[in-house]
This record gives structure tokens, sequence and C-alpha cells, in this order.
């Protein structure tokens, strides 16, 4: 089903650089093969598109262009786009993020999908999707080339359309298990034991697996050469070249996997010469993992207390907590954002800095210190860092979130304030008045009201009613939450209503008890968290793909567990992030922590160093049990109500500090929370039944 997609080509430097450049595809031909001097020896390209395009943000400004191209080695299919330099290239964005974006040398064996959008005005574009579960941004075509790539990757991969979505293309998707193994082995691409009929094939692939990877993420085939006027020429008759050959090794690695895992499991199940302290060996071989040098099990959290087995090892955290005073550095180190503790990060090789004690809340007095007599507040950024420490008494709230979410500036007089509040009330009622003039007749025709309204309504009376603020049958307060929501569904009627939206309107009425206020704050919210709501669900993605490379970064042996584990995705982690960890915690420390994380003090994206503290906190227990998937998202969802917030926050600021500028570079640009906007369409109208 085709998407209404509206995109300006007005202002827009690469759409000007592409019809300068024009279009440059290369595709396979059968009389001759194209390669590039750049490509590792016994590479070809068999696609390459110029000008595709990747939008980090909504401004045409930020967009960067590069070449897409596909790349075949031995039975293997790449993918790679490598954004452009020089006159091509978008001089606003700094080396460090293109090399964020740039994708080398991704085999088609990590692919799972690949999603095809053709809107009605505007380019097409194709979102990768990998076996993890992440996904690339989307490829923006300029002078298309989509119908060509996906034609490209079907003469080289198994390709199929998915049944349920018509723009979805399956990647290995194989009914026949025996299919689908050969194909995870990466078999060459004419033994086809589905129907049985080998057809000609060429391998590339070196015999005695002397592979040196390249630049490019290639591997450089040493196969048998001999030398012949100084170029090299592949030998005739080289067996390790014969398909059936090629076949009955891999079929050989199989069988050796199959009878050393029976093995395995005879001699766990017997207990003869596989004792509780040999299978420690044998997992601590398998993870890759140092191990303490104590053999005692590490202490685990006393808010879900279970017993840590004796016999699995865990591996030692590199950012761990050391004595100050055995090392003669004192207790405290001193910074430009005050004393913290010392810790040892051995991911890093230095000494770095281990939280700042919590204060009480920003009381009235030392509010009014932050004032002067017209009510301006004279340095924002002070008064940011001390909520960042301590949070707002509730009486202080409906003032001071107004200026955290940016309903009103910092240097607004309190006159400004009134005036503009009358203001926004007027515009308000005016955008509420768009609904609540609908009749039942044209209710009757207007679809999307009636989901609307009708989802709302559903989710509102579910929403924070053990509250005594929300609790009761035909409590006013849930018709205002009711009320708002439809407004902002008609205020921003691209994005709507989603699901998760009440949960963070909720506090925002809680405390500012105005209707308009709620709203106009809600407003400003949304616009740095509505990338969440995305159908595309670029927002999340790119939110848990920064998670996933600050675990890396942060707590690299965590990193190996999850990935051993297929839980890169931390999928686990999508609650925490979609509503602001509101269901991890008290109502009381939600809007703590929601106020922290609207300073920005540290960073624009402490919640995201949260979800690293959390899962670090609690990463003994994880690899301890050898948590997989399904048992880590049950943990996770029952750590509800259980979380030490103030603990939680001290690690998380901790971790940001360690991780400085490298943590910085592992979140992509334009990643949410993002300021507020205001020029530009975040959110793309799209038709309900094109869901991702």
């Amino acid at each position: 089903m085709q998407e209404t997609e509206l995109h300006d080509l007005s202002d827009d430097a690469d759409y000007a650089a592409s019809q300068q450049h024009g279009s440059a595809s290369i595709t396979r031909s059968d009389s001759s093969k194209r390669s590039s001097s750049s490509e590792p020896e016994g590479a070809e390209i068999v696609y390459l598109k110029d000008n595709v395009t990747i939008h980090p943000t909504q401004f045409a400004s930020e967009r960067i262009s590069g070449r897409l191209k596909l790349i075949k080695q031995g039975p293997s299919l790449f993918m790679t786009w490598i954004p452009y330099k020089g006159q091509n290239s978008n001089a606003k964005l700094s080396e460090r993020d293109r090399n964020l974006y740039t994708i080398r040398a991704v085999p088609f064996t990590d692919v799972r999908s690949i999603r095809r959008h053709t809107p009605t005005l505007g380019w097409q574009y194709i979102i990768v999707v990998l076996s993890s579960g992440l996904a690339f941004p989307p490829l923006y075509f300029y002078n298309g080339g989509v119908r060509e790539f996906l034609a490209t990757v079907k003469q080289h991969v198994f390709l199929v359309r998915s049944a349920e979505d018509a723009n979805v293309f399956l990647v290995n998707d194989f009914q026949d298990r025996l299919q689908r193994t050969l194909s995870s082995l990466e078999l060459p691409r004419a033994v086809s034991v589905a129907n049985g009929t080998p057809t000609s094939i060429s391998v590339s692939e070196s015999p005695n697996g002397n592979q040196e990877r390249t630049d490019e993420g290639f591997y450089d085939g040493s196969s048998s050469t001999s030398q012949y006027n100084g170029r090299q020429k592949q030998k005739l008759h080289d067996p390790a070249r014969d398909p059936l050959i090629h076949v009955l090794e891999k079929f050989s690695l199989v069988t050796k996997f199959a009878r050393e895992t029976t093995s395995q499991l005879f001699r766990e199940s017997h207990g003869d010469g596989f004792s509780a302290n040999g299978r420690r060996i044998h997992n601590q071989s398998s993870l890759d993992y140092p191990r303490k040098a104590s053999d005692e099990p590490q202490k685990v959290p006393d808010e879900i207390p279970q017993k840590v087995p004796d016999e699995i090892p865990v591996p030692s955290d590199p950012c761990e907590k050391t004595s100050c005073r055995n090392q003669n550095h004192g207790e405290e180190a001193a910074t430009n954002v005050g004393s913290f503790e010392l810790i040892d990060c051995k991911e890093f090789g230095k000494l770095t800095v281990w939280g700042k004690p919590r204060l009480p809340p920003l009381g009235l007095e030392e509010w009014a210190t932050f004032l002067d007599s017209e009510g301006r507040v004279m340095d924002s950024k002070a008064l940011r860092k001390r909520i960042f420490y301590g949070g707002v008494e509730h009486r202080l709230r409906k003032e001071i979130w107004a200026f955290l979410l940016g309903y009103h500036s910092y240097d607004s007089t309190y006159a400004e304030r009134e005036y503009r509040g009358s203001l926004k009330k007027s515009e308000y009622e005016t955008v509420k008045h768009q609904w609540q003039s609908i009749t039942p007749d044209q209710a009757k025709r207007f679809t999307k009201f009636r989901e609307r309204k009708g989802l709302i309504e559903k989710d509102v009376v579910r929403t924070d009613r053990s509250l005594s603020f929300y609790d009761g049958d035909d409590n006013s307060n849930v018709n205002l939450l009711r009320d708002i929501l439809l407004t902002y569904s008609f205020y921003n009627f691209d994005l709507g209503y989603c699901q998760g939206m009440s949960d963070l309107l909720s506090p925002i009425l809680f405390v500012m008890k105005d209707e308009s206020e709620s709203f106009w704050c809600f407003v400003a919210l949304m616009e740095r968290l509505g990338p969440n709501f995305n159908r595309d669900q670029n927002g999340m993605h790119s939110q848990l793909f920064a998670i996933s490379k600050l675990v890396e970064l942060l707590d690299s042996p965590l990193h190996n567990y999850f990935k051993q584990n297929d839980s890169l995705n931390y999928f686990f982690c999508f609650r925490w992030v979609l509503i602001q960890f509101k269901r991890e915690f008290e109502y009381e420390k939600t809007m703590r922590l929601w106020e922290v994380l609207w300073t920005h003090y540290l960073s624009e994206h402490l919640h995201l160093y949260v979800c690293v503290a959390i899962l670090k906190r609690y990463r003994n227990k994880i690899m301890g049990e050898q948590m997989d998937f399904d048992t880590l998202l049950k943990f996770i969802n029952e750590l509800s109500g259980h979380i030490d917030l103030d603990a939680i926050l001290k690690d998380a600021e901790a971790l940001c500090i360690c991780a400085g500028e490298n943590g910085a570079a592992s979140i992509p640009p334009g990643t949410p929370p993002s300021l507020p906007i205001e020029n530009g369409s975040l959110y793309p109208q799209q038709d309900d039944d094109d869901v991702l």
C-alpha cells in the first residue's frame, strides 16, 4: 500500500547535487562485471548507486549523501554505504558523524529483511533490518534504483516477498529447514538443496583459510595461485573449488559440531570427568570473559534477592569501584562539576569519578535566590545543575517544570509569563473546539477521529487510577486527560495519538492542575519524545542502538554476553525508553527522575546512561544465572518498583562522565529526546495499514 509522504524539494542541496551528478547505477551484466581497485582481489561490484542519502534529522542541510554498493565475494554478498567527501559532502557535519553512519561490509547472512517505501511524492527509500532486530537508518534513493537494488540482491541471495506485507522482502527465509541451515553456512549459491538442481558456479573462497580483513571489511582470498608474467592466475583442477567437496566440508563442520555438543551433554548428564569446576572452565572459554581473582560470586543487589549459582563465573566489571586510600589518591577527586568518589575504570585504563552525592530537593527559599526582582532566572545553568543533583520540591514543580520543558523561557518576567499564559489558553481553546464541534453525523464519516477517540477513552480510564487524583468513577481529571489528548491529536494530526502518551501526560496534569498549561507542557515534551511514537520506530531504534553501543563501550563483557544470547536488539529496554521509566518507579520518584532528565545538564541523553546503569547494577545476576532473552525480558519487567533511583542516578552520572566524548560519539545525531523544533515536519503521515 502506498504511503502519503510529503518531501519539500526546495532549498535541498542534496537534491540539487543529485540532478547535477545524475544517475550512476551499475548492475550485473552477463557479458562483463565491473570491479574497483579499491576492492580486495576476488570481490566484484554487482550494484553501485550514487546519491543514496541518509536523513539524520528533518533538516535538509544535515542530510548525508553517499554511494551504495553490493559486492560479491565468493559465495557471500556484502552491502556498503560510504558517505561522500569533498564537494558532495555536507560541511556542517563532522567526520565523526559521517563515520557513525558509514555502513561497512554488512553480509546478507546478517540481514533479516528489507522494507521498501514508495511514497506518492518524494523519493523511494529502503530500511534494512538486521537479524538482531536493529535497523539501519532509511536509505533514500534520489535517482531511483530501488527495483534494481532488490533485483540484484535476489540474484545472489534467497529473497522472498512477505506474505503479510508486500513491501517487505525477507532474506534467506527458507521454508525448508535444511536449506535454511545451508544458507547460514554460506554455501555456494548454485547448490540448491530444495530442488536438487546444481548449476555452474565460481567459488573464490580461500582453501587454506588464510584471509585478512581489509578496510572495507571484506576478505582477500589467498587461494592457490601460480605466477605467470607477473599476474596471478587460479590453478586449474583445484579440488578446493569443487562445489561438491565444498558442500561436504561444510557438512563435516556440522557433524563435528553435533558430535562435540552430544559428547558435552553426555558428560554433563553423567557428571564423570566434567565437574562443576570443569564447567567453569568450559563456560569461561566459550564466553571469553576475564575472571576475578576471588572465586566468590559477586554480591547481587538486595532489591530482588536470589542466589547466584556457584559454578557460573561472572566476569568483572570494567568500571569497578576501588579503594582510593589504597592507591594514595585520597577519598575524593575534585572536578569541574563537584567532588566524586574515584574508581578504577579498566575499560579505559584510567582513574575516573563515580557519582556525586545526591542533594535534598530545591526548596522555596533557595528558588527565590535564582530569580531577579522581575522573575527572570539569572543563571539557568546553575539552576539546572541544582535540579540535576536534587530535584524540586513538589510545591515548586508547577512553576519550574514550565521552564524545564521550554514552555516558558528562562529570561521571561512574571508579567511576560502571565501574558503568554493567557494567549496560549485562547489558542488551546481554539484547537479544542475543532474536535468538540464535530457532530455525530460527521463522526460517522471521520474514521480517523473515531479510532483515535476510542483508543484515548480506553487508555485514560486505565492510567494511574490508583492515585486519588485520578481515582473514582466520572473523575473530572480523567476527563481532562482525555480532552487534552484528543486536542493534541488535532494539534499534531500527523502523529495523532499512540498508546503510551497518556503515561507521559498524567504526571504533567497532576503537577500543573491546569488544562491549558498541561497541554502546552505536553506539546513541548512531545517535541522531544514524539519520534518514540513514529510508525517506522526510527526514534526507538536509534535509542536502542545507542544503548547497545554504550554497553559495548562501558561494559564489553556484558555486551558480549548479550551478543552470545541473541539479545543485542536490547528490546528489553523498550518500555524504559518509550515512556521514560514511567512504570519502573513510584509516582513521586518518576517525577523526580523526569525533572533530572529534563535539565540536560550533563547530557541530553542521560536516560540512555540510566538504562546502562540499571543493566550494570544487575549484571552479576543476569550473567550469573545465564539468562536467555525471554528470561531476561521477564526479569527486567519484574524490576518495576525495585530499583534504587538515587543509586541509579549516581551511577548514570558517573558512566556519562566516564564515557566522555566516546559516549557522545556512540549516540547517532538526532536521537531523541531532540530539542524543540521550530521548522520542518517530524512526523510524516503514513497509512495505518502500512506499519513496519
